[in-house]
This record gives C-alpha cells, structure tokens and sequence, in this order.
C-alpha cells in the first residue's frame, strides 16, 4: 500500500512543537511497526491528502497498535486543531468510534480532550459532531469514569469563556446527570438553568433544544419544580428562535408530567404559543399540536385545544396555514366526528379556496384521510364537493395529491358513488396539460379498474388507456404500457385479447417510430402474461415484421423484444422463427442494432444448451 498521504511526527526531545516530514519510503507495510519509536502517522500539509488520512486514523490506530494510539496519536490530534473545518469535521466523527483502536472501554476517557477541544471551534456542525461522539463514548463509559472524566469535562464546558463551549455543553448533560453523585446532580440543575439564561441566544437556544433529554433523566421531584421553573424562563424568552425551541420541549416535558401536572403547566403555554407575536413560534405550535394534544389529554383537548387549531388554521400568515393544513386529518382523528365537523370542516372549506397554492397542496395532501373519520354521510354532504374543487385546482401539486389517496374515500362511500361523482374530473384529468397529472392517474387506473369492474372500465376508461400509449411524454407512454400488463393481470388474459391486444396491434404500424417503440414495450410486457399461445399466434408475427422497419431504433428493440421471448415459446418457435430473425438482424448496417441481435441469439444458445 502506498503510504504517500501519510506523514510523520518526529517528536523532539525539548519541549519544541512536534515537525513534519515525509514517511520514509522503506516503511510501506502498515502491518510492521513504524521505524521510529517516537514517530507518530498524521496528515500531511495539502487539505485533501489531510482529509482522506483522517478518514484513515483507524488504519493508522492499527498501524501505531493501541498504546502508542493512546500515547502518541490521541495527544497529537488533541493539539492539531488549528484546521480546514472539514478536516475538523471527519475527525469528530472518526474518534466517535475510536474506542476499539485504543484498548477498550477503559481507555474511553483518553478520546475526550481532542474532542472536548472541538466542542469549542466556531465551526456548527464541527461542533454538533464533537458532541454526538462524546455522548456516544460517553454511554459506553464506566460509571466511575464518567465521574472522574465526563462530568468534569461537561463543567469545564458549561463554564467556558468563549460561547460555543457553553452551546455544546448542553447537549452533554442527560449522559453525565444519571451517574452524577447527589451534589454533583444538584449543580448540574443550577448550571443549566444557568445556560438556560446565558447573555447569548445562541446558548439559550442550545439549551432550550435539549431540555427534553436533560428532563427525561432528572427525578420526577425535580422535574414539576427545577425543569419546570428552567422551562418557564424558556417560553418568556424574547428572542423568538429560543421561544419556538421550547414548543419541541412541550411535547416532550408533557410525555414525563402526569396530566393533571401537564394540564397546569403545558397548556397555558401552548395556548399563550399559538397566540404568539412571532409567525415561527406559531407555526411550531401548528407543527407539533398532535402531539401536544395527546400530552394533555381528550378534555382539555375539546376544551382549549380545538379553538387554538381553528386560529392556526384562519392564521394571517400562509407558512403558519400550511403547518396546520398538514395536520387536520391526525387532528381529527382525536376528536369526536360531530366536533370535528362542527369546528375543523368549516376551516377546511375556507382553506379549499385559500390564495396560498401552498396551502391547499398541503389540505389535498391529507384531506382524503378525513373521510374514515367523518363517515359516510359527512364525506358525502361536505367533504365530497370540496374534494371535487381541489380536483379542478389551477396547481398541479394540488391535483396530484388528491388523486394519489383516492381510495380512502372509497372505503367510506362505495364505488358507485364514487364514480358517478369523481370519474368526470379523472376523465378531464387524463388530458391535463401537465405530465405529471396524468401520470399520476395513469398510476391510479389499475386500483380503479379493480374497484369499478370489468364492465364500467371498458365504458368509461378503456378508450383512456390506448390513448395515453400515442402521449408526447415518453414517462406517460412508458407508464400506459406498464399500466395494460397490470390491467391484463387484473381481468386476465381472455379480457386482455379481447380488450387491449387488437387495439395495440393496430397502433404497430404508426407513422412515428416513437410510438412504434412504446407499441414493442407494450407487447413485451404483455407476453409473460398472456401466454405461450397467445403470444406466437398474435404477438409474435407483429414483432417479426417490425425487424425489418427502416429505423435502426426499432430494429435494435425487437432484438431485446425477441430475446425476452425467447423463456416464454417453445423451443421450435425460437428455431424456426425468433432466430432467423435474429440472425439477419445480426448482419443490420447499424452497429447497435447489430450488438443486441447478437446479445440474443447468444440468450438463445444458452437456452439450448441449457435443454
């Protein structure tokens, strides 16, 4: 192996900083010991060469053996901090799982200074890195060396100068509390209430995000009155980014109080919250008030609850709208139907027609899901119109979203019903001049066709189904061809050649040899399902005479149609036709075409051989 993006440290007997110089080329095997004792194996000076050898520092911990590991490359990186942040980045992530490299568990603690030290760069994600591997090391650590080391390093932190110190530390304290002596455990609570009101928002907000786990591992005595009293100061914050964090820590905090607890404390702050003079505190509310609901409770829920979801729902601003939108239907699901259609639909009919695209995209994505909840005569009288609006919407996305769950209003209303009122907007929607709209109800048609039945689906959708095989969309022809195999696996074969096969057939020989092609995609597709007879008397003579079309395209094609066909007929239908075709294709001008009639004959030789 060439170690060329290797250097070494030669460590000076003084008191001098480590020197670099190149690793001596006769020390190329990484399984034989280095050639110098005091020599340790770092980056060397490009960027890129230094990156790819901090990927390598667990190649390099095998080469150095754990001692030296420990003893040699652990200080070294814990000096060389001054580096490229990506470099810095790798590290962080590398030493999260150093802890085999270095003899152990009880070595663990000797990975903490090169990472407590890039708890301290400027550098965000270097920073967030440094923290996951320590809470990593940190979890496999000894109960006793987390005292010795990890909580010490967690104060040393939590009492830094510089800010970034202070924001990684929080995120450090549910691994150090648990095994913290009773004092120790105590301080801990007073340093992060502390953070909690630190000079810098950027710390309060570091605070605010993990109060969660802190609180999941502090003693329920201490929770309704220390964590309450931190989370209090959080929620009057007056920056808003610290105030929108602490809406995470309600569902969490809410998940550890007893509902009565919870009832007291959580819900006049989520209320208060989704009244809040910032957008981005209420959208949070918006975002999490599922989960808050199920903190608090039914009761509470109806009582207080439902009226600060309808004010989200009837927000100034489309952002908070759409978060809110986005959840109705789970929303829903927590109440009572009648108080659902009392409250919530009324705000869905206005969101239906909101002057946000944004907005009704979101509604569409998840109103369908309201029916199962509303039941039958609910969807049918309200929610079925508002469907039928959002069908016909300008916005694409909008469309899309309603199509994609429209079996779930099946399952409520029946198919009758269902058809009578929806089959027009589907019919009008397979020509949308959009391609992903009709993609999305060429994806559809199969489910539809199984709930209609054969009948209605040769009335009413049959005629679609061919006509999306001549779209100018390659993605629409490529979907409508696999769309007549899962249709022809659905009603079988005897439909299939009664229904699609003429029909395609007589679409072979269309001017345009793009649609020639998607007519070959077709037929190949259908062949495995519609059988040995099937395909040599109908399929087969069309495919023949398409090997002799003046497009090399289509000639190359029918060679990888023939070789597919090849498993399904027998074996003197290859002989004496599939063959000979290929053969003569074999011997075409094109090169292209010429490379896959060989690929297939060669698939037919090993068939042969194979019998």
């Amino acid at each position: 192996m060439d170690p060329s993006w290797l250097l070494v440290v030669s460590r000076a007997r003084g008191p001098s900083r480590p020197r670099l110089r190149s690793l001596p080329r006769r020390c190329r095997s990484f399984g034989s010991p280095p050639l110098f004792a005091d020599d340790l194996l770092v980056c060397c000076n490009d960027r890129e060469l230094r990156l790819n050898s901090v990927r390598r520092l667990s190649t390099i911990a095998r080469a150095l053996g754990e001692e030296r590991t420990r003893k040699e490359l652990i200080p070294f990186l814990s000096e060389n901090n001054d580096d490229d942040d990506e470099v810095l980045l790798a590290m962080a992530e590398e030493l999260g799982v150093f802890i085999p490299y270095i003899g152990g568990v009880e070595y663990a603690h000797d990975l903490l200074p090169p990472l407590e030290t890039l708890c301290t760069v400027e550098e965000t994600c270097v920073r967030d890195k440094a923290v996951e591997s320590l809470c990593r090391i940190g979890a496999q650590m000894k109960e006793s060396d987390l005292v010795d080391w990890f909580i010490p390093l967690v104060k040393r932190l939590a009492a830094g100068e510089w800010f970034t110190s202070r924001v990684s530390s929080c995120g450090l304290f549910h691994i150090a509390y648990p095994s913290a002596p009773e004092l120790a455990k105590a301080e801990f609570r007073s340093i992060y209430s502390q953070l909690c009101q630190d000079d810098m928002p950027m710390v309060r907000r570091s605070a605010a995000s993990n109060l969660g786990k802190f609180a999941a591992t502090v003693e329920p005595n201490h929770l309704k009155t220390d964590i309450m009293s931190i989370f209090e100061d959080l929620t009057q914050d007056d920056q808003d980014s610290v105030r929108l964090l602490a809406v995470e820590a309600c569902a969490a905090l809410g998940k550890l109080l007893e509902s009565l607890d919870c009832v007291a404390h959580i819900l006049p702050v989520i209320v208060n919250f989704s009244q809040d003079k910032s957008w981005r505190v209420r959208y949070m509310v918006a975002n999490q008030l599922y989960e808050l609901c199920e903190a608090v409770g039914s009761e509470p829920t109806r009582v207080d609850l439902v009226p600060a979801y309808v004010r989200l729902l009837r927000d100034n601003e489309a952002e908070v709208r759409i978060a809110a939108a986005g959840k109705v239907t789970k929303f829903c699901q927590i109440l009572d139907p009648q108080l659902a259609i009392q409250h919530i639909l009324p705000c869905v009919k206005e969101l239906s027609s909101d002057s946000s695209q944004h907005v009704r995209s979101a509604l569409a994505s998840v109103i369908m899901g309201m029916a199962p909840v509303l039941g039958k005569d609910a969807t049918i009288e309200q929610l079925l119109p508002i469907f039928l609006s959002l069908l016909k919407d300008e916005f694409p996305d909008v469309r899309l979203n309603i199509i994609s769950k429209l079996d779930q209003v099946n399952q409520v209303i029946g198919i009758d019903l269902l058809s009578q009122s929806l089959l027009p907007a589907i019919v009008e929607l397979s020509e949308d001049r959009h391609w992903r709209v009709r993609l999305a109800i060429i994806e559809y048609i199969p489910l539809l066709a199984s709930q209609l039945g054969v009948r209605f689906f040769d009335d009413k959708l049959g005629a679609l189904c061919m006509q999306w095989l001549e779209d100018k969309v390659f993605s629409i022809r490529d979907a409508a061809a696999n769309n007549l195999k899962r249709l022809a696996e659905e009603f079988g074969p005897e439909w299939a050649m009664q229904h699609i096969v003429p029909q395609v057939l007589e679409k072979a020989n269309n001017p345009h040899y793009l649609y020639r092609m998607t007519i070959l995609q077709a037929i190949s597709l259908l062949a495995p399902v519609l059988g040995t007879d099937i395909t040599c008397q109908k399929l087969l003579p069309v495919i023949v005479n398409a090997s002799m079309d003046r497009v090399p395209n289509i000639k190359f094609n029918v060679a990888k149609v023939l070789q597919s066909l090849i498993p399904i007929v027998d074996q003197s239908v290859v002989e004496n036709t599939i063959r000979p075709s290929l053969v003569e294709l074999s011997e075409d001008p094109d090169v292209d075409v010429r490379y896959f009639a060989s690929q297939a004959l060669q698939a037919s030789d090993q068939v042969m051989m194979s019998t």
